[in-house]
């Protein structure tokens, strides 16, 4: 456990309420189908992610801290605005489906519950200490099997299942582009990348015997090493989850044709006339926990963005007294996503709109990433080269060309 860090707690972050809403509608509405997409993915986000943290570890920066210090002035706050927006939304949506799944199980105000989750989830880091609410993040990954369990609990037709993992089906209409570009939307996401560079960068700063590698290389294979075996997991770990929870909705939802699934909590509900109230029960409690898990990522990375955007001293290692900025864009980011759950906004159609919001907006992102890590002025000796490399190039032109063709789809 102890070489499992920023990579395994990234990778279930990235099964967040939104995640697992968007992997509901694409199971429910397309069928087992549509499971390859999460195998093709997986190499994609491996690769988009170990560069993410290689940055952090080797420059001793996240991304937001390279880019503003090697791109003109407006290509940071371009990345500060769209991160700010997709982080927002997200949070708001999460936090929507995490009170709706907990008034599923046992009642009550679901505008209480937005509140108490979002006060967990932002508060905690500013009061608790670095290391043990890491801890705390990583024990959190464990509410993820709730849907292996509920996989369990469903009878699965293996061989079509298998079929839709490994044989892909592809469409052109509207419906299937844009669940395509959710599923790596959400897989592959903007605040996916800042929080693994700038965990890496913090945890170097915070350990005195470690320098960033760009200037003492000594020992990179290690932690190079490291790096790639910690994304390789939580990479896994994200997409298994998925792949499960794919299974579940096309083996139920999808052969009761209850194809209009458009968020997790509604997913979970569906599930009980179907399978029962202990499928229900799991699907609800997985929501709750990953949704603890994924609004401090999510709020954090916005407030590593735009911290190091600005240079400002960062880190959830500082006291908050050390860092007020850091801390106040946390809070700021947190309680606007709890605001817009009292606005006239359908949160079940946010929920689904998130994903697709990052998957639109990851490309930029990723080009700016591309770019600084081959430069040997950012990376020094370095520099990522061959396989990583291009991978993460055909990573960052997949995520445009599902973009350009959902918009495509969307005019004609």
């Amino acid at each position: 456990m102890s070489v499992l860090g920023p990579g395994l707690i990234t990778g279930a972050s990235d099964d967040d309420p939104s995640g697992i809403g968007t992997y509901s509608q694409a199971g429910a509405q397309l069928g087992f189908g549509v499971g390859w997409t999460m195998l093709v993915a997986y190499p994609l986000m491996v690769a988009i992610q170990e560069i993410s943290a290689r940055i952090g570890r080797v420059t001793g920066h996240g991304i937001a801290g390279n880019v503003c210090r090697n791109f003109p002035a407006p290509a940071i706050w371009f990345l500060i605005v769209l991160l700010f927006v997709a982080n927002t939304v997200n949070i708001a949506a999460d936090l929507g489906a995490m009170a709706d799944s907990l008034r599923l199980l046992i009642g009550g105000a679901a505008t209480f519950y937005v509140i108490l989750f979002g006060a967990v989830s932002v508060v905690a880091p500013v009061f608790f200490e670095y290391k043990f609410y890491v801890s705390v993040l990583k024990w959190l990954t464990l509410c993820l099997f709730a849907y292996v369990l509920a996989l369990a609990t469903v009878h699965v037709p293996w061989g079509e299942a298998l079929k839709g993992l490994l044989i892909p089906k592809i469409s052109c209409d509207e419906a299937f582009l844009t669940t395509l570009v959710a599923v790596l939307g959400t897989t592959i996401s903007p605040y996916l990348f800042i929080w693994q560079s700038s965990q890496e960068a913090e945890e170097q700063r915070i350990d005195r015997d470690k320098r960033p590698l760009k200037r003492d290389s000594t020992g990179h294979e290690g932690e190079l090493r490291r790096i790639r075996i910690d994304t390789l997991v939580g990479m896994a770990f994200s997409n298994i989850i998925g792949i499960a929870i794919i299974m579940t909705t096309a083996a139920t939802l999808h052969k009761a044709d209850v194809l209009d699934i458009q968020s997790s909590a509604q997913a979970a509900a569906a599930l009980k006339p179907l399978v029962g109230p202990f499928a229900e029960l799991l699907f609800a409690i997985g929501i709750i926990g990953t949704g603890l898990l994924a609004i401090p990522v999510l709020a954090g990375s916005t407030a590593y963005a735009i911290g190091e955007g600005r240079k400002w001293p960062v880190g959830l290692s500082r006291k908050p007294r050390q860092a007020m900025a850091f801390y106040g864009v946390l809070l700021v980011s947190g309680g606007l996503g709890v605001a817009l759950n009292f606005v006239p906004l359908d949160p079940i159609k946010a929920l689904y709109w998130s994903a697709v919001v990052n998957g639109v907006l990851a490309a930029p992102v990723m080009i700016m990433l591309m770019l600084l890590v081959h430069r040997r002025k950012v990376m020094g000796d370095l520099v990522i080269r061959g396989w990583l490399y291009w991978l993460g190039w055909v990573s960052t032109a997949a995520m445009a060309l599902c973009t350009l063709g959902m918009a495509f789809s969307f005019g004609g």
